[in-house]
């Protein structure tokens, strides 16, 4: 078995079926503003007065549970695939949890709010820092780009906690959770991509 492969397979369905799944459940949720809505009113808005609408948030549930499903299995096979090295062991680990962050995500929406914040924060960060802890394992110039996805997805990550940001106010709460997702979703396929090619 080429471990490579079969983890870069598993990465690169976890990122089109994230996007994919998102896209979908967006046009099947009346009146959805990418500007702002975050991306997990999909399944539910916030308390109070929290609102399901049907079919995205069943879309949207199925999306987290296949994407996390995936991107935890792939966590085995980047660890087999490259050997015991620290990076790899790294980058293995932070799969794992952002998996689990995942499923932690579909699992609490946001009418459970502590728990959707900790699994939602959980998955972004450590996406995030696979993404910038992969530039050990891949060559360039695709390590710099992964690097920079991986950067660019931590910083909007952390203007969702600054009240006073100029960006959030232009792109509102939707879009800056976009840069974090887009880029991490990005890089998923890419670095699947390049894993189907070795």
């Amino acid at each position: 078995m080429n471990y490579k492969n079969v983890a870069g397979s598993l990465l690169f369905i976890a990122g089109v079926v994230s996007i994919m799944g998102i896209i979908t459940a967006e046009t099947t949720y009346p009146e959805y503003n990418t500007h702002t809505n975050f991306i997990s009113d999909l399944g539910a808005t916030r308390q109070p007065n929290s609102v399901i609408k049907q079919p995205a948030a069943t879309i949207f549930a199925m999306t987290l549970i296949m994407s996390g499903i995936l991107t935890l299995a792939s966590a085995y096979f980047v660890y087999r695939g490259f050997g015991q090295g620290h990076n790899v062991v790294t980058l293995s680990l932070l799969l794992a949890l952002s998996g689990i962050g995942i499923l932690g995500t579909a699992a609490f929406n946001e009418q459970s709010p502590a728990f959707h914040t900790l699994f939602a924060s959980l998955s972004f960060t450590t996406i995030s820092l696979a993404a910038i802890v992969s530039y050990g394992v891949l060559r360039a110039p695709f390590r710099y780009f992964a690097a920079i996805l991986g950067i660019i997805a931590l910083a909007f990550f952390g203007l969702l906690f600054w009240e006073a940001d100029p960006i959030a106010s232009l792109i509102g709460p939707g879009g800056v959770e976009r840069w974090i997702s887009y880029p991490i979703t990005l890089w998923s396929i890419g670095f699947g991509a390049y894993l189907m090619g070795q």
